[in-house]
């Protein structure tokens, strides 16, 4: 880690939090109600590291291998400080053992079969010893029906929560969503938090709503969002290398 990346993180890191903040503030919302999730993937471990030094204790993966390695020696660079990863990219079934193993919640869940292997994952990640409390699930709805970016349409998002609810070793933290390509942001979110309204009359604990990311996260925030998901804005552009 060079000294000017650990000081082009801060200002970046810096510049976000000041985003956030206002846009809070423009949604006449409370101090702390929105989390800052860092988004690290493709960024080497020093580059967390730095992150945990400016304060960061929330960050975001999204491909499996890359980020139980990366973990990994992150812990090892810095194992006097607590942080959680959350998974936001698309899960493969076959590699939900793998994150179970380390995310505090899952963004991303868009089917049945992922929520049966998320389960069973969790649970043997539970009886292991290798995490102490139930896999967070955020349901991904989808706001154009695209099967290419994933997510469930309103109508599936009842059926995907009452599976969540039969596994122990998982909890319903709420719903994610993506602007779709194309849509105006402020429409989007507005459409997703209508949904998000609709949704928590029923499940009144999911109250978490996964929303916005670097060019969004403004009408993310004053649509309810409260978590961003910021990369590209914090890190910089994608390294040509992945880790």
């Amino acid at each position: 880690m060079t000294q000017a990346r650990s000081a082009e993180l801060s200002a970046a890191l810096t510049a976000a939090r000041n985003r956030v903040d206002a846009a809070v503030r423009a949604a006449g919302r409370a101090e702390g109600d929105v989390t800052l999730l860092v988004v690290t993937k493709f960024f080497p471990a020093s580059d967390v590291v730095a992150l945990l030094d400016l304060g960061v204790r929330e960050v975001g993966e999204s491909r499996e291998p890359e980020a139980s390695r990366k973990l990994v020696e992150v812990s090892r660079a810095r194992p006097d400080i607590a942080f959680d990863a959350d998974m936001i990219g698309r899960v493969q079934r076959k590699k939900a053992r793998s994150v179970a193993r380390w995310a505090r919640r899952v963004h991303s869940v868009d089917s049945l079969d992922l929520i049966e292997a998320l389960g069973g994952a969790a649970r043997r990640s539970l009886d292991d010893g290798e995490r102490t409390a139930p896999l967070g699930v955020l349901l991904q709805m989808s706001l154009d029906g695209d099967p290419d970016r994933g997510g469930l349409v309103e109508a599936d998002l009842a059926a995907a929560a009452d599976r969540v609810a039969c596994s122990d070793a998982l909890r319903l933290d709420g719903l994610m969503v993506i602007a779709p390509l194309g849509s105006p942001p402020e429409a989007a979110m507005a459409d997703a938090a209508a949904i998000r309204e609709r949704f928590a009359a029923s499940h009144p604990d999911a109250v978490e709503f996964s929303a916005g990311m670097s060019g969004d996260l403004e009408e993310a925030i004053a649509a309810g969002s409260t978590c961003v998901r910021v990369g590209t804005a914090i890190m910089g552009a994608r390294p040509l290398l992945s880790p």
